[in-house]
């Protein structure tokens, strides 16, 4: 996992915050079909959020398989 990695899954994360407290204010407000509008942005905010962090998971795993794979025999 690189720094730009980290990055990139920390703005996202940030962005789901983002859509979440717009989500929250709405729904305090009263405004509830706006709300739900929201909710949804938010959920589909949230499955890429997972996605993305899921996919840094398997590649350092695949990594980390790859490290501890032993050498092939030399001919």
């Amino acid at each position: 996992m690189t720094a730009t990695d980290c990055l990139m899954l920390d703005a996202k994360h940030a962005i789901l915050d983002e859509h979440h407290r717009r989500f929250q204010v709405l729904h305090e407000e009263g405004r509830l079909d706006e709300a739900m509008m929201q909710f949804h942005i938010t959920v589909n905010c949230a499955n890429d959020v997972l996605n993305d962090a899921l996919a840094l998971v398997d590649e350092i795993l695949e990594a980390h398989r790859n490290m501890n794979l032993p050498s092939p025999p030399l001919a």
